[in-house]
């Protein structure tokens, strides 16, 4: 699906599953590359600082062992790497080899000519098996001309966890295939069943990558669209304002104490310590809440995200490799990229750190790996699922005019959904209703249309 060209660039982009966008492009802050250029047998990898890409760090002696290729990491916190990245990659400056980047930013960047494609390397590499990477992660990495300019590390979707124990003890069933109808009724039922248990866990802080994300998908299966086929706003539309009323209200009335201010880590934290009998969000915490040590490891069980009027509705997210296209090394810059998202890579994770660790939801064989299969035995087949139904061109009931599921695929949304999404933390608070957040939600978002309507 193409999205038009912009009137005006704008070089800052983010992206993500948590956090809002940072304004300022930052100039410093480097934390491993100690300065040393790529060239020669060197490269520079700028990425994010989450757990798996610093075992990642630890890693990489390996790769140098076996390749004779040095690797200098520059590694800081999402929001710091997201504009350290658009500026290195939009200048073209060939400062860093190889970067993160999501399924949001890959297209937008192929499509400004900042990446390299991959698919002569795939081509000439048939170890790495690139049909082996699931087909959901392939297409959202590919760009308008249908080359691949990234490798997912990691992927994931999106799906409900409950307390098993919690609705035995209070006689409540999930259903195999939830509506967010029954989800609020199960929430009401499961509120107080322990002291200070809260029926669900919702994100409502602030950021596009925070509240936004499972808020889309609660508006896309309810019937709305941040933007309809001609490009016209329609956050001001019933399904939107349904939608949105049934969010608040849920998280206000059965959901976790300071909504406002809570994201991924901050639900991650109440469900884990019983604070919280259901939570909505992403499939990669599943491996957080069954690790070693977890209090609620065993008591937790997995079921597709909740629709109304889809027949799914999980996002769809990876954080993937991508090659600058004015990297001085970009032959050593893929076998880095090929290494870091493949098969002996997972193998290697799992025999050093653990199978619970390995950066899973991009590789069919991960599923069928005997060894993975015991470790995350309690969500692993619904992660699979997950990722495989998503469908990021047509996630709602209408034609969309860009892609994304939990996003709009398109550089102004990084602005644009975390301004809307301050509008929602503050009726999420009760300092405004949810019909005033969308009346100035559609105003911001009727500005943005103006830039494509018509094309």
């Amino acid at each position: 699906m193409r999205i038009p060209s912009r009137r005006r660039p704008r070089v800052t982009l983010a992206m993500a599953t948590a956090g809002t966008l940072l304004a300022p492009l930052l100039s410093g802050c480097w934390a491993g590359a100690g300065g040393s250029g790529s060239g020669g047998n060197a490269i520079n990898v700028l990425m994010v600082n989450n757990p798996q890409m610093t075992e990642l760090q630890k890693l990489a002696p390996r790769f140098t062992e076996e390749t004779g290729i040095k690797v200098n990491f520059t590694v800081l916190p999402e929001n710091d790497v997201r504009d350290k990245i658009s500026q290195d990659f939009a200048n073209q400056a060939g400062q860093y080899d190889v970067a993160t980047l999501s399924n949001y930013e890959i297209p937008i960047y192929a499509r400004n000519g900042w990446l390299h494609e991959m698919d002569s390397y795939v081509a000439k590499d048939p170890a790495y098996d690139e049909q082996d990477i699931l087909k959901p992660m392939r297409q959202s990495l590919t760009g308008d001309d249908g080359k691949l300019y990234g490798q997912p590390f990691y992927g994931e979707s999106s799906f409900l966890m409950y307390r098993k124990d919690v609705f035995e003890a209070k006689g409540l069933t999930m259903p195999a295939h939830p509506t967010w109808t029954q989800v609020a009724d199960l929430a009401a039922k499961a509120d107080g069943a322990e002291p200070g248990m809260k029926g669900i866990c919702l994100r409502g802080l602030p950021g596009w990558g925070e509240v936004m994300a499972p808020l889309t998908t609660v508006v896309n299966t309810f019937g709305g669209t941040w933007f309809d086929k001609s490009w016209k706003a329609r956050l001001d539309s019933p399904e939107w304002e349904k939608a949105t009323k049934f969010y608040v209200d849920l998280v206000r009335e059965h959901g976790e104490s300071g909504a406002p201010q809570s994201g991924f880590a901050e639900c991650l934290n109440n469900m884990t310590q019983g604070k919280v009998a259901m939570w909505y969000d992403a499939t990669s915490a599943a491996g957080s809440l069954e690790a070693a040590g977890s209090p609620v490891k065993g008591k937790v069980g997995y079921a597709p995200a909740p629709v109304e009027e889809t027949r799914s509705s999980g996002w769809l997210y990876t954080w993937a490799w991508g090659i600058q296209d004015a990297s001085r090394n970009p032959d050593k810059a893929w076998k880095f990229v090929s290494w870091a998202s493949s098969k002996q890579y997972e193998q290697l994770v799992g025999d050093e750190i653990g199978w619970s660790n390995v950066p899973a939801g991009k590789r069919a064989s991960t599923y069928t790996n005997p060894a993975y299969v015991k470790e995350a035995a309690a969500f692993q087949e619904m992660t699979k699922e997950a990722i495989e139904g998503a469908q990021p061109n047509d996630p709602g009931v209408q034609p969309r005019p860009a892609p994304g599921i939990q996003f709009v695929g398109i550089p102004e949304f990084t602005d644009l959904g975390t301004k809307v999404s301050q509008e929602i933390s503050a009726a999420i608070a009760g300092r405004q209703s949810v019909e005033s957040a969308l009346s100035k939600s559609q105003r911001l978002a009727e500005k943005i249309a103006e830039e494509y309507e018509g094309r």
